[in-house]
């Protein structure tokens, strides 16, 4: 497999890979290598890969594939993801080194679609940041522009797939760690509702009620063929733009009450302008909802996540302070100072929003607003070892759109609509509990209107 011919093969997506091997045209194997070239070319420069798995992953290759839209396809896990046989960190030096030996329903669920794992990818410790900085390493770069952050947690599997390396990587989103790095880096990132995905991992109040898991892509099809196989259900394959004229309110205010960049928000004036010239009727208007309340509520569960993760090292034993960030740290002992009085708001926030937005979506079925805040940091600007205090401010200010999908258990995706200043900035649709096919039937259209397949960052297999 020469650089040239795996560079092809990389600018197609996981349903075209797979649909080359259906036809006979290359082996699943041939897939497998030709990841393993672009890997090697390209991960160098943008470090995108944790751990690597490939013997293992030529072994299965040369196994019978089964029948479907992603059988044989390489991908990545993420680094928090319990894989057998694969070591999984979680971006920390405080856990094991020793291999996963125990699956979950959801990595059963891609085995069984014949995806091919190639190893892990780069995250923060244990997800905690909007940015890919892990003390433990590798620090990712953003394949649009190298000094900046590809965002986070999901940062190493967004660069890995915007440069083509694989077509299909894992992501978590607890306060938008799919959507960030699909906003900073060009790719679609759904946010699956709550109850929507098989047991990704162990039982965990706060993460069972915040997070969802789903497969990044530059590609729809390949986003929703994920997220279908990940469904409890099953559910029937959304294949095509939905015919249904939407209601979608539009605001470019985050949950703090602020307004985005200027930048961003011309980015959002364009989707709206696009949706409404599809025949979609546009309003600017907010959701009845305390923004603030919310965005404290995701701190105050972001802080107990982190001292959880404090208490964890302890109980293993061994000294936090020697194997722990400081912004792991810092979290734990900003829960500590937390009250019962703003844990119980927070829980009360868990309760209150998704009656409130079932509210607002009987209204409007869509609620368009940019992803993030503002462009993706320059490396180092929300480093782990930032002061705690600023750290907090810094990231909930940048991603202060993406949280409220979380508490309120709604579905949302982030799409690669259009550029702000040479790099991606993500336009998100959010919906009410159980509409994940709304949003991908609006993004099938939206990809058909304003296409961005041909659209590829300079560290990366299209700019060979």
């Amino acid at each position: 497999m020469t650089r040239d011919e795996a560079f092809v093969l990389g600018r197609l997506d996981g349903h075209g890979q797979s649909a080359l091997m259906r036809r006979g045209e290359v082996t699943s194997s041939e897939l497998v290598e030709a990841a393993i070239v672009r890997i090697e070319a390209l991960d160098p420069q943008i470090k995108a890969v944790s751990a690597k798995d490939f013997e293992r992953a030529r072994t299965r290759a040369t196994a019978p594939q089964p029948d479907g839209p992603l059988a044989g396809v390489p991908y990545l896990l993420k680094d928090s993801l319990s894989y057998p046989g694969m070591v999984g960190r979680g971006g920390s030096a405080s856990t094991s080194s020793q291999p996963a030996t125990k699956a979950w329903p959801y990595t059963e669920r891609l085995d069984e679609a014949g995806l091919i794992p190639l190893g892990k990818s780069a995250m923060p410790e244990f997800g905690l940041l909007g940015v890919t900085e892990p003390l433990i390493g590798p620090i990712t770069r953003n394949p649009w522009q190298a000094g900046r952050s590809p965002g986070g947690s999901s940062g190493g599997a967004a660069a890995a797939v915007a440069s083509g390396m694989l077509p299909l990587a894992h992501g978590s989103d607890g306060a938008g760690s799919i959507r960030i790095p699909a906003s900073a880096c060009g790719l679609v990132g759904l946010k699956p509702g709550r109850g929507t995905t098989v047991r990704v991992r162990s039982r965990h109040v706060i993460e069972d009620l915040l997070v969802g898991d789903g497969l990044m892509s530059r590609s729809v099809r390949d986003v929703e063929a994920g997220f279908a196989l990940g469904h409890p259900a099953r559910p029937s394959v959304v294949e095509r733009a939905s015919s249904r004229r939407l209601r979608i309110a539009v605001s470019t205010r985050a949950l703090s009450g602020e307004v985005c960049a200027p930048e961003l928000a011309a980015v959002t004036q364009r989707a709206a302008d696009l949706c409404a010239d599809l025949g979609h009727h546009v309003e600017w208007a907010e959701p009845d909802i305390d923004g603030p309340a919310a965005d404290a509520a995701e701190r105050t569960l972001w802080s107990h996540i982190g001292a959880d993760c404090v208490d964890a090292a302890r109980a293993s034993g061994r000294d936090p302070e020697a194997v722990l960030e400081p912004w792991t740290l810092w979290l734990g002992r900003h829960a500590h100072s937390l009250t019962t009085d703003q844990l119980e708001a927070a829980y009360g926030q868990l309760a209150a929003l998704p009656r409130q937005l079932e509210g607002f979506f009987r209204t409007f079925d869509v609620f368009l607003t940019p992803t993030l805040s503002h462009l993706p940091p320059m490396i180092g600007e929300m480093a782990p070892t930032v002061d705690g205090e600023l750290l907090m401010q810094r990231m909930f200010g940048w991603l202060g759109f993406t949280p409220l999908q979380n508490l309120a258990g709604t579905p949302a995706i982030s799409l690669p609509l259009f550029e702000a200043e040479t790099l991606p900035a993500g336009s998100m649709f959010a919906a009410d509990r159980g509409c994940e096919d709304l949003l991908l039937g609006l993004a099938f259209e939206l990809e058909q209107a304003a296409p961005w397949a041909d659209r590829w960052p300079g560290l990366s297999v299209g700019q060979s």
